[in-house]
């Protein structure tokens, strides 16, 4: 990375634009910064920090006063600074938040803080981002340091020269965490650590199911005497002694079980082929029965449809008549036709007669009928004057129209003529409003753009403030869930001290148990004697089974519970991280913040942006405006030119029209009133001619259907039209009629066939009486369903002994496989945390940074080694510290003189800041390595030289002479006058009469 030029106006004590030019120091490789005390020599560097990561490390435990005191409200802050990294030139741009006169009114207002980033492309800077948040993100990438590793590898910043060296071991653990971002290997010794913690509660949770198991087990085995005689029992007859003993007995319990079940089987096998027998029984007595039924239904069936026979054969015989009524059906249909149509055709001929007569009448003919042949002459002389007559129909027509057309035309034409000059007057107004609208785009250029990444912002913050109050909500309800977790590991401890104390009660209570249930001249059950001298006496609080199984269900409850509250803390933990990371672990308030100023910016961007879309459309609108008037203007002179030649043209046509139609029009009103009489004499004259002809026509066809009926009656057997119409039947009736016969024919013969059947089984005429079966079939089906549910039970009972006995042997095993992961997780998670057996008592975290500073120191003697003539060299020492403090990270210097390690603080001022400018320069160099190998061309020292002498002065200059190889540019605050006679290339820092900071000069002095 190099700096090339840095711009600060309004920051720090810089109240003017002020410019500095560190590519006028490149070819001499060093330059100072100079000036009194109290100048701002350090705050060109606090600039440069400002303008990469907006903020300055000096500032930033107190009041951020990066506005210089100096500016008024008119006056702007603003630092830009440009660099090369990655083969490219960048320019960043940065403003702080700060109070700025309103734009509009009086007072102040608060402007957001804002940057932009730039970079050098095709001969100009080109926009890359343009929010604080989207230019750091481009920014670290361009340079993927952290604000802190730029403090101690580019800008080694005032006050923190020799903070690495001399810090206690918790702060120079802290400042390398910060560099290297060792902090998940913390993460990852917590998460060992939960692991560690987690495998324990699993190894306990896992013996207490075991024992629940076997404990049901045992239960279940008693309360349906299945125990027997087991083996493995202790000296009193009771529960077998141990785990596996005890499993043992489940398992020959399971057989007993099993051996139940399948006695069970049998018995139900038994009662359902007892079933089986009375259901059929059943069956064949139910089927004579219905049998029995279906014969009786049967008989009345026969005797109805016999007696319906005389019905049956009358609708027989008036289906037979309708079928012959058929043959004569369409003779009569064609007769009555032809008679109406004759009759139709008559009354037709009459009135086309009467027609004719009153048009000839009109036009003085003899009203003598005519035949055809002189219709149809009439008819053909009147269509030929017709169509003389047509052709100057079509200009009579138009005649009206031309006339208007003529007239409006000579009104259009003095319409355009004034149209013109109002476009003319409307153009100068446009051509007016579109210069103030261009003047007003210019105003508001420099504001247009930055919406969309407004909105994004603002959305963003949203996402990220809702995100926020779900982290804290969830972190409140995960410490209420903690408590309640911590009340359930509380209850079930209480439960499970309750249920052992119980269970030892019980063991030491059972002799007086015994005791009490003897019997004078009764065998005792534990030895079989009939004396009973002096019998164990009961204790003063006994403590029955019941009271063992109420305690035993109250420590299952409070595992359950325990594990439920475990669960449910786990799961709000899970849900919090993962609210922190979307809101990216920022508070609510530092997101309302944000949001703020972003709500600000996109108000500021929309309103710009909506005026400038308005003024646009209304420039367009004036453009386009404007064609169009131009456009009009140009077309008017030739169309006023072409309307008045058209104009003369039909005013002669018009003329021409009317001396035609005069001739045309006779002695009627016009030509068409004239068409209309001939065509209507000739209309008349055709209708006449149709109607006689048609008249004959249907007087033929009537005398031939009137001989086709009375062929077809004579054929079907009826004597008159008459008869055979009142016989007819439509083809629904027909089917009604077909559809009756066969109905009754089919239903008779179905009825004889069923019946012939059932007379042949030869059944009973008293009703079969089915109650007896029934009853049998009941009583077997009760048996079976009891011999079924005894199954069930037994069948119940082995398949849950024997699942018992599986988890108590699952459970036995895998204890064993979780206790053994359990001391391999809790000898890793306490090595990790520094404990035993780690006799170092360092964590990893300690261990890995231990090996970064190692590789620091060895950079760092590479250079403190000329620096001190050989005398000094820094040592990393991982001894144990006094009373169990953390160590790993502690720095000795070995004395060449005495041969003997001391500490960094036993250095004198001069020693103290060679040893620490080379410690710095060491981590520098380590931490650009694991940056990714940044080069770094621009390097900034801001320390008190002031402190050394003469001859560790020049040694200092050395080292620094040395930095500036490879064309590396190197600056120095100082106001040591000897570094000024050394270093020729100098910045020189002045304050001005007003107390505003200036750089005077860029000045290469003469040595």
């Amino acid at each position: 990375m190099r700096m090339h030029r840095l711009e600060i106006e309004g920051f720090g004590p810089f109240l003017r634009p002020q410019t500095v030019d560190f590519d006028a120091f490149a070819d001499d490789g060093i330059f100072v910064i100079s000036g009194r005390t109290g100048a701002g020599k350090s705050s060109i560097l606090d600039a440069i920090c400002f303008a990469l990561y907006g903020s300055v490390p000096r500032y930033d435990t107190g009041e951020k006063r990066l506005r210089s005191d100096h500016s008024g409200p008119d006056d702007a802050t603003i630092v830009a600074l440009e660099f090369s990294a990655g083969g490219e030139r960048w320019r960043v741009e940065r403003s702080p938040e700060y109070d700025r006169a309103k734009r509009n009114g009086t007072g102040t207002t608060t402007a957001p803080p804002q940057a932009r980033l730039f970079v050098w492309a095709n001969g100009g800077w080109e926009g890359r981002a343009a929010r604080p948040r989207d230019v750091g993100e481009a920014l670290h990438e361009i340079l993927p340091l952290t604000q802190e590793q730029f403090l101690q590898v580019i800008l080694l910043a005032q006050n923190r020269f020799a903070r690495f060296l001399l810090a206690t071991h918790g702060e120079r653990q802290a400042l390398l965490r910060t560099l290297f971002g060792t902090r998940r290997f913390e993460e990852y010794e917590h998460a060992l650590e939960q692991r560690r913690k987690d495998s324990e509660a699993r190894v306990a949770r896992d013996g207490g199911t075991l024992a629940h198991r076997l404990d049901d087990a045992e239960r279940l085995i008693a309360d349906h005497d299945l125990r027997g005689e087991l083996g493995g029992e202790d000296a009193e007859g009771g529960a077998p002694a141990n785990t596996a003993a005890r499993i043992d007995a489940v398992r020959q319990a399971a057989q007993r079980a099993a051996y139940r079940a399948e006695t069970a089987a049998l018995a139900q096998d038994a009662a359902r082929a007892a079933r089986d027998a009375a259901e059929l029984a059943l069956a064949d007595v139910l089927a004579r029965r219905d049998m029995q039924e279906r014969r009786d239904r049967a008989r009345h069936s026969v005797a109805a449809l016999e007696a319906d026979m005389a019905r049956i054969q009358s609708v027989r015989d008036e289906r037979d008549t309708a079928t012959r009524a058929e043959l004569a059906r369409e003779g009569i249909r064609a007769l009555d036709l032809t008679r109406a149509e004759a009759a139709r055709a008559h009354d037709a001929r009459e009135v086309a007669l009467a027609q004719w007569r009153a048009l000839a009448g009109t036009v003085g003919t003899d009203r003598t009928p005519p035949g055809t042949t002189e219709l149809a002459a009439r008819i053909d002389e009147a269509k030929h004057a017709v169509g003389g007559w047509r052709l100057l129909l079509a200009r009579e027509e138009r005649i009206a129209e031309r006339r208007a057309e003529l007239s409006q035309g000579r009104t259009d034409l003095a319409a355009l003529q004034a149209a013109v000059d109002a476009s003319r007057t409307e153009r100068d107004v446009v051509v007016a409003r579109r210069d103030q609208v261009d003047a007003r785009l210019m105003q508001l250029a420099p504001s247009v753009g930055g919406r969309a990444a407004a909105e994004s912002r603002l959305a963003d913050l949203d996402a990220r403030s809702a995100a926020a109050a779900d982290a804290e909500r969830l972190e409140n309800e995960a410490a209420t869930t903690e408590r309640k977790a911590l009340t359930a590991d509380r209850a079930l401890a209480e439960a499970s001290v309750a249920l052992a104390d119980l269970r030892e009660r019980r063991l030491r209570g059972h002799a007086g148990e015994l005791a009490a249930e003897l019997v004078p001249g009764e065998p005792c059950a534990v030895c079989g004697g009939v004396d009973h001298p002096a019998p164990a006496p009961r204790g003063e609080d006994p403590v029955s089974a019941d009271d063992i199984e109420s305690a035993e269900a109250r420590v299952v409850i409070a595992v359950s519970e325990q594990r439920e509250a475990s669960d449910a803390l786990a799961t709000v933990r899970q849900a919090a991280a993962r609210a922190r990371g979307r809101a990216g672990d920022r508070s609510a308030e530092q997101l309302a913040a944000e949001r703020a100023e972003a709500a600000q910016a996109l108000v500021i961007a929309t309103e710009a942006e909506l005026e400038v879309t308005t003024l646009r459309a209304e420039r367009e609108d004036c453009t386009t405006t404007l064609e169009a008037l131009d456009a009009a203007l140009t077309e008017a002179a030739p169309r006023i030119e072409s309307l008045d030649r058209s104009l003369v043209v039909l005013d002669a046509g018009i003329a021409s029209d009317d001396e035609a139609l005069t001739e045309a029009r006779g002695g009627f009103a016009s030509v068409a009133e004239r068409i209309a009489d001939a065509e209507s004499i000739a209309e008349a004259a055709e209708r006449l001619r149709d109607a006689i002809t048609t008249a004959e026509r249907c007087t033929s066809a009537e005398s031939a259907a009137r001989a086709r009926v009375e062929v077809d009656l004579a054929t079907a057997g009826f004597e008159s039209a008459d008869t055979a119409v009142a016989a007819l039947r439509d083809a629904a009736a027909r089917a009604r009629l077909d559809e009756t016969i066969r109905e009754h024919e089919t239903a008779l013969s179905a009825a004889k066939s069923v019946l012939l059947d059932l007379e042949l089984q030869m059944l009973p005429e008293e009703p079969i009486d089915a109650r007896a079966a029934e009853t049998a079939r009941q009583d077997t089906r009760e048996a079976w369903t009891a011999a079924v549910q005894k199954t069930l039970a037994a069948d119940q009972i082995r398949d849950r002994l024997w699942e018992l006995a599986r988890q108590a042997e699952a459970a036995q095993s895998g204890i064993a496989a979780a206790l053994a992961e359990h001391e391999t997780i809790e000898r890793l998670a306490h090595t990790v945390a520094g404990k035993a057996p780690n006799t170092h008592r360092m964590k990893l975290e300690t261990f890995v940074l231990a090996a970064e500073l190692e590789e620091i120191v060895q950079a760092a003697n590479l250079r403190l080694h000329d620096m001190s003539d050989g005398r000094y060299r820094l040592l990393h020492t991982d001894s144990l510290a006094a009373r169990g403090a953390a160590s790993g990270l502690g720095l000795d210097v070995l004395d060449a003189y005495t041969g003997r390690p001391r500490p960094p603080h036993s250095l004198s001022g001069g020693e103290t800041f060679l040893a620490s400018l080379a410690l710095a320069l060491g981590l520098a160099e380590v931490v650009t390595g694991r940056a990714g190998g940044i080069e770094l061309d621009t390097l900034f020292i801001d320390e008190g030289f002031g402190s050394l002498d003469a001859e560790t002065l020049d040694t200092a200059m050395r080292t620094l002479d040395e930095l500036r190889q490879g064309g590396r540019t190197v600056g120095v605050i100082s106001h040591v006058e000897a570094m000024k006679d050394q270093i020729p290339a100098q910045l020189l820092v002045a304050v001005a009469e007003d107390g505003s900071s200036e750089v005077a000069a860029h000045a290469i002095m003469p040595v």
